[in-house]
């Protein structure tokens, strides 16, 4: 009987060392993800995606380490998504670098990368999913288009990578919030866990987009963090809106070329806009520093 524990304790254990990265597979079709994963949801382990358009940094990197803690098996994929850009929107122009990429979620223990063609993953599509109210407003008024292809998307990993969890940065606090929504409304077997956003030492936060500004650019975009910092002075609940909006807009505006998107303050689960703070509110804004878009929040909670 002991030998029997020890053998199977063994092959537990030689199991669980499989599921750490040291030999991460990187596929590029729905066929070969199915061909792994479904082993593995037989066999009742938990498994966490990390959605992702590559040109990894440390943000989506805490992404990664939650769900290495968190789950038996990770998988990131790594998909520059056509259906969430629209007309003159930087699609072929957004920073790629496949190999660091891999580099990097090798190094965090990564299982499985799957990069697919985009051939692949919509094949004459003619189905989307959209999300209504929530993506009226901030990234929506402006991206009309954006969050029916992030929606759809996700929608496809999810289903594809049979995941447990899914990990999203608070960065984009729309998306989180939308898809959030998504998955009560579909009934997606899935927890979305959302993770904190993750700035550089003085305080812009981390963006694959940041890569576009220039060394003047990059000085210049901490307007957005300085603006976020006034704003943390001033909200409390009864303060109005307008008032926090117009504290923002002078910190950004002591940049002469930089070009607000939206200032909006939002309530937290619907992101409608609200005249003053007497619930939880989300505070986020939308700004082009030459040309990268850039965006920033944070949440405020009564």
């Amino acid at each position: 009987m002991l030998v029997i524990f020890l053998f199977y304790g063994l092959n537990v254990v030689l199991s669980l060392i499989k599921f750490r990265g040291e030999n991460m597979k990187v596929v590029k079709t729905v066929a070969e993800v199915r061909e792994i994963v479904n082993p593995i949801k037989l066999q009742g382990k938990k498994i966490g995606l990390v959605p992702t358009m590559g040109f990894l940094h440390d943000g989506h990197m805490s992404l990664i380490k939650r769900a290495r803690e968190d789950n038996d098996f990770v998988m990131v994929s790594i998909f520059l998504n056509p259906t969430q850009f629209g007309p003159n929107e930087d699609l072929d122009n957004y920073p790629k670098d496949l190999e660091s990429d891999l580099s990097k979620c090798e190094a965090q223990g990564v299982d499985l990368v799957f990069t697919p063609d985009v051939d692949d993953m919509y094949d004459n599509l003619k189905t989307y999913v959209k999300v209504e109210e929530l993506t009226n407003q901030l990234c929506g008024m402006s991206r009309p288009i954006h969050f029916q292809g992030v929606c759809t998307v996700v929608s496809k990993l999810f289903n594809i990578s049979k995941a447990d969890r899914g990990y999203f940065g608070q960065k984009d606090a729309q998306q989180l919030a939308v898809l959030r929504k998504m998955v009560k409304d579909l009934n997606f077997d899935i927890e979305l866990i959302g993770c904190p956003i993750v700035r550089e030492a003085d305080g812009l936060a981390m963006s694959s987009r940041n890569k576009y500004l220039n060394e003047q650019e990059r000085k210049d975009a901490l307007c957005l963090y300085k603006s976020i910092q006034k704003a943390k002075e001033i909200i409390g609940k009864g303060v109005a809106s307008k008032d926090i909006i117009s504290a923002m807009t002078e910190v950004i505006n002591e940049v002469p070329y930089a070009k607000i998107d939206y200032i909006q303050v939002v309530d937290s689960e619907f992101l409608q806009p609200v005249e003053t703070v007497e619930g939880d509110v989300l505070v986020a804004l939308a700004v082009d520093m030459g040309s990268a878009r850039l965006i920033d929040n944070f949440t405020y909670e009564v």
